[in-house]
């Protein structure tokens, strides 16, 4: 059964309202060119100046160079670097973040390259001639010298309610007996005439595959793609902390790819939440 934790943040997924698709042109911004500088206009960007290797103004820092990495630069920078109206990026949970990622002795830095981040696309899409919203995650996986983006992982809300959560009481009631093997599994019948509850024949460990079963659906064209409605993205790099990245069209400082949602949480509670974005956990 799936974590607590997991269970909350899928629900969130579902039963937020999608967002419309981010508009990534600069139409808006007036007069002062220091906002354009100030916005993370690409994720590539807010990576590199989370690690402080870019400045405020856009200008990518030599490895040579004082300010590069530079932890005084960092914490003084990272505070731009989160959606600030936002309440679940403000306060000491922010203050806390920020002293843990710039420790002298320990400082963390975001690597591109590295498995553990994903996006989040939210899209829509017609189900038997019915207007859905999926979400689809994405992973990059190394491919020879470079790497790509690969989907990981699907939820659709009509395919998650034929698999419910374990129901202990069911599961008493459905299963086979262990001494089935000696009438050549005659009673195998009882599982594979009730569809509607063959999952409780399965292992205790057994987890639906989502993304096979939206890679079916596509082949047998039950499911068409009609436009993508909105991207966010997943962090959890950091030990000890996840947070998800959002994109925000202001004519502020405030602006771009910015940090929309902070948590500290346990290791174990992250290895569920890995779980929510790829089907298969192993690097």
């Amino acid at each position: 059964m799936k974590h607590p934790f997991v269970i909350i943040f899928l629900v969130a997924i579902f039963m937020a309202k999608m967002l419309p698709a981010q508009q990534f042109s600069n139409k808006g911004f007036t007069g002062d060119e220091t906002t354009l500088y100030a916005m993370n206009k690409q994720v590539g960007q807010f990576i590199k100046r989370f690690n402080m290797e870019e400045d405020q103004f856009g200008k990518p820092l030599d490895l040579k160079d004082p300010k590069y990495r530079n932890e005084d630069l960092r914490k003084k920078l990272l505070p731009s670097l989160f959606d600030q109206y936002n309440p679940r990026t403000a306060g000491n949970l922010k203050t806390f973040f920020i002293e843990d990622v710039t420790k002298n002795d320990n400082p963390v830095f975001l690597q591109f390259l590295d498995t553990n981040w994903f996006a989040e696309v939210s899209a829509q899409f017609s189900y038997n001639g019915e207007s859905v919203d999926l979400v689809l995650f994405l992973t990059l996986e190394k491919e020879n010298l470079g790497s790509k983006w690969v989907l990981s992982n699907a939820y659709f809300n009509k395919l998650s309610s034929l698999f419910p959560f374990e129901d202990s009481i069911l599961q008493k009631r459905y299963f086979l007996h262990p001494q089935s093997h000696e009438l050549d599994f005659m009673n195998l019948h009882k599982a594979l005439e009730d569809p509607a509850h063959i999952e409780y024949y399965a292992s205790q460990k057994y987890q639906p595959d989502y993304l096979t079963l939206f890679f079916y659906l596509m082949k047998n064209k039950q499911l068409t793609f009609e436009k993508i409605k909105s991207v966010k993205f997943h962090f959890l790099q950091i030990d000890h902390w996840y947070f998800e990245l959002s994109y925000y069209n202001r004519d502020d400082m405030n602006s771009g790819w910015l940090i929309s949602n902070l948590i500290y949480t346990d290791e174990k509670d992250k290895k569920e939440l890995l779980k929510t974005f790829r089907i298969c956990t192993a690097n």
